[in-house]
């Protein structure tokens, strides 16, 4: 576990997870498909706990330009430049468990913000980065 300042906010826009676990691969399924190419595009994952205890949960992309989310129909969200916790994980897909597990760890920093929110920074096809915001 490390910190992590990003240092510049990203625009993104979004589909949200009908369900959480179960719905997330729809939703970067539907986020892909939107698509004309996926080549050279930057994917996050967004979640946070909801007041009811369910986890929202946002498959989301980084926007090339101002209204492309309107494009696309789709919501946005903006990654907040600032201090995160974070951990890399290379391989995820071989054990997606070591995701949660990975959030688990991270949401136990003593300074995470209780109105934050998770977000999954996939690098490439093999390496994912866990992030937290931080107060």
């Amino acid at each position: 576990m490390e910190k992590y300042f990003l240092d510049s906010d990203i625009p993104t826009f979004c589909v949200t997870a009908t369900h959480f676990p179960a719905g997330v691969k729809a939703a970067h399924e539907q986020l892909h498909a939107l698509l004309p190419t996926v080549a050279g595009r930057k994917f996050y994952g967004i979640s946070w706990g909801a007041a009811n205890g369910n986890i929202v949960y946002k498959a989301a992309v980084k926007q090339l330009y101002s209204g492309e989310a309107e494009k696309y129909g789709c919501e946005t969200f903006l990654i907040r430049k600032g201090n995160y916790s974070c951990q890399t994980i290379q391989h995820w897909q071989q054990d997606e468990t070591l995701i949660r597990k990975t959030f688990l760890q991270l949401l136990n920093h003593t300074e995470v913000d209780e109105n934050g929110y998770c977000v999954e920074a996939y690098l490439d096809d093999q390496t994912l980065k866990c992030m937290v915001t931080l107060k």
